[in-house]
């Protein structure tokens, strides 16, 4: 007989935004050096409630039994990678329901909504659920944006939203390289480039060159 039993938790989905491109753009040896440095960022941004359960590609599960914690460490692991050099940013959905939970790995409809959740958010942006928001209370320094209602594929009622308010003052300072998505500073881009009036800013020469040759792929109309 399995060992499994039905539990309530917190759940936390994070991405790394523009992955696939970053992977396009380097290759699969440097892309792997960003997931083991993003494993180590999202263990160094736990608070004692909060477990790294698992990775898969670059989306981590991050579980807790109490929302406050969950929380903090959703804006732990965003503001950590803000001042990751050279560094995607991060998307995160956050949902608490109960899962079965089956050798260290979880099942159920709670870890479906969060990871829509999480897919519904843009970069350096924290979404929850309205249970999360219902269980973590009043938080200081915190503030929730409604979003409203939003209707996921698959899942038969629509889900409450809301923002959890961060300081990405990184994120509005630096600028996305066009090619492997990663955040960039203005002052510090090895390469630049001017096209049809606008400047773009790369983290290498090698994204410039690519860019170059063809600018069409990588500039959205």
């Amino acid at each position: 007989m399995t060992d499994s039993k039905e539990i309530d938790i917190v759940l936390l989905v994070a991405d790394l935004s523009g992955y696939t491109a970053l992977t396009e753009a380097h290759g699969n040896i440097s892309a792997a050096k960003v997931v083991n440095r993003y494993i180590e960022i999202a263990e160094e941004s736990l608070y004692e409630s909060t477990t790294l359960i698992e990775r898969v590609g670059d989306e981590i599960l991050i579980a807790g039994t109490d929302a406050a914690d969950i929380i903090k460490t959703a804006l732990k692991l965003v503001h950590k990678i803000e001042t990751e050099p050279f560094f995607p940013t991060v998307h995160a959905g956050i949902h608490a329901g109960k899962v079965l939970e089956q050798k260290g790995h979880y099942f159920g409809s709670a870890l479906n909504i969060a990871s829509r959740v999480a897919s519904h958010a843009r970069s350096c942006q924290v979404l929850c659920t309205k249970a999360v928001t219902e269980m973590a209370g009043e938080m200081e320094d915190i503030k929730y944006r409604a979003i409203g209602e939003v209707n996921f594929k698959n899942i038969f009622e629509p889900v409450v939203l809301f923002e959890i308010i961060t300081d990405c003052r990184k994120l509005e300072m630096n600028v996305v390289d066009p090619v492997c998505r990663m955040l960039v500073s203005p002052k510090l881009a090895p390469a630049q480039l001017a096209f049809k009036g606008d400047n773009y800013y790369f983290c290498s020469f090698e994204c410039a060159k690519k860019f170059t040759n063809r600018p069409d792929l990588f500039i959205k109309n």
